[in-house]
């Protein structure tokens, strides 16, 4: 009887044992997969907001291992952030004045500044409006009563603006009609909304809206030239994931997208 009892106990403790082996090389869990990323931060031209989210896409899909986030707004206080230390890998600027504060305190990596497109100014008032000036010289028509431009001391569009209505020699008729956007976009939607007879933007923005029609475009003459320079900030800690979304905003496919946002 002892020796039965013994033989039972043994195989259940034979068995015990087999259930509760090492498991196999099959069960074992799979080894966590490495998805580290350069994440860099593009701070950028409001302007540029269309092109530029639709060439994320495919960049990313070009560079696996790079992640783009964007900050847009106007160029002036976008300069102004980076000079105060806010994170950024890269700075898109509409105009060579905001560019030109960040080299002049070494805030940019000099060697990879570039102009990489350019732009019109136009004059745009709401698809479905009965305003019928066809030149920026009729600004001075008193039927408008509010007209959008961008502010001159931080927004590129609004600095161009004050300059075609100063070669003009009409900014002082034009006081207290003059409706300030916080950068181009705004003065996009000042009149895609109505609250503005007519505005002052680039090419580029007209294109994209469905809600505005152009009136007139600038003459290049009264304005200084509408280039966007682009460079790496010498602050980035990813500045080879920075210079290769460059060269790519710079390759025949960064450049179609641009072309297809009206800028030129």
């Amino acid at each position: 009887m002892k020796k039965q009892l013994f033989a039972l106990c043994t195989s259940v403790a034979l068995l015990l044992s087999a259930c509760s082996g090492t498991p196999s090389q099959s069960d074992k869990p799979a080894p966590a997969v490495q998805t580290d990323k350069a994440e860099i931060m593009v701070s950028a031209a409001a302007s540029l907001t269309d092109a530029l989210n639709e060439l994320k896409t495919t960049f990313e899909t070009d560079h696996p291992g790079i992640v783009v986030t964007y900050n847009f707004g106007s160029s002036g206080k976008l300069a102004q952030q980076i000079g105060q230390g806010a994170p950024s890998d890269v700075f898109l600027s509409a105009s060579a004045k905001d560019m030109n504060v960040l080299e002049e305190k070494q805030l940019i990596a000099k060697d990879t500044r570039q102009d990489f497109t350019k732009n019109e100014l136009v004059l745009i008032t709401g698809a479905n409006s009965s305003v019928k000036i066809d030149s920026f010289e009729k600004l001075t028509d008193p039927a408008l009563q509010h007209i959008a431009v961008g502010e001159p001391e931080a927004v590129p569009a609004g600095r161009y603006a004050k300059e075609v209505m100063d070669a003009l020699k009409i900014t002082d008729s034009l006081q207290g009609r003059l409706v300030y956007g916080s950068d181009v976009r705004q003065v996009l939607t000042f009149v895609e909304s109505g609250n503005a007879d007519v505005g002052i933007v680039y090419a580029s923005d007209a294109a994209i809206s469905k809600n505005v029609k152009v009136l007139a475009t600038a003459k290049s003459e009264w304005h200084k030239p509408i280039v966007y320079p682009g460079a790496v900030v010498a602050a980035s800690t990813h500045a080879d994931a920075a210079k290769a979304f460059l060269s790519y905003l710079t390759s025949d496919k960064g450049k179609a997208i641009l072309q297809k946002y009206g800028f030129q």
